[in-house]
């Protein structure tokens, strides 16, 4: 499993004090407040900094961060992905799952390996599942309960109902 999650990202400057904006991916921020530091990645570069504070303001969640004490030092930071261990990613209620354990789970088909799960996409109404068959297609289905059943992230497998919607 994955140990270490991209949870959100930073979104610019607020205020005067060199606090960031914060988009969580989740749209929960509450995983976030406690945080002593972070791991900010941008493309395959990484850097840890120590959280100095975090909290939120109306719809907004902000978080500073040490040697950051400006809004023009901040805009640096903007684009740059948090990265958190497992343990700090936002909590999970019954049926949900983290993107990065999805990713890579084999697709099976009435009993039969059809392909593995190569993402995990929003669209509109429900998450998109994509799917790269073994044929080499990609095809996607809606993460809905009429099209999965069970899905196993421990042994790494999903099990798609319907074949018709690979048509």
């Amino acid at each position: 499993m994955i140990d270490h999650f991209v949870v959100g990202a930073i979104r610019g400057s607020f205020g005067v004090k060199g606090f960031a904006k914060v988009q969580s991916y989740s749209g929960e921020t509450e995983h976030l407040e406690d945080l002593a530091s972070v791991v900010l990645r941008k493309g395959d570069v990484e850097r840890t900094l120590v959280v100095e504070g975090a909290e939120g303001f109306g719809p907004s969640f902000v978080m500073k961060f040490r040697g950051y004490d400006s809004p023009e030092s901040v805009k640096e930071l903007n684009g740059w992905e948090l990265v958190v261990p497992r343990e700090n990613g936002a909590p999970l209620d019954g049926g949900e799952f983290y993107i990065e354990d999805l990713r890579g789970c084999v697709v099976t088909l009435d009993g039969s390996r059809i392909g593995a799960i190569s993402d995990v996409l929003e669209g509109g109404g429900a998450q998109l599942i994509e799917i790269r068959l073994d044929s080499g297609e990609t095809k996607l289905v809606p993460f809905r309960n009429e099209f999965w059943g069970s899905v196993d992230t421990g042994s790494r497998t999903a099990q798609l109902l319907v074949g018709w919607i690979l048509e």
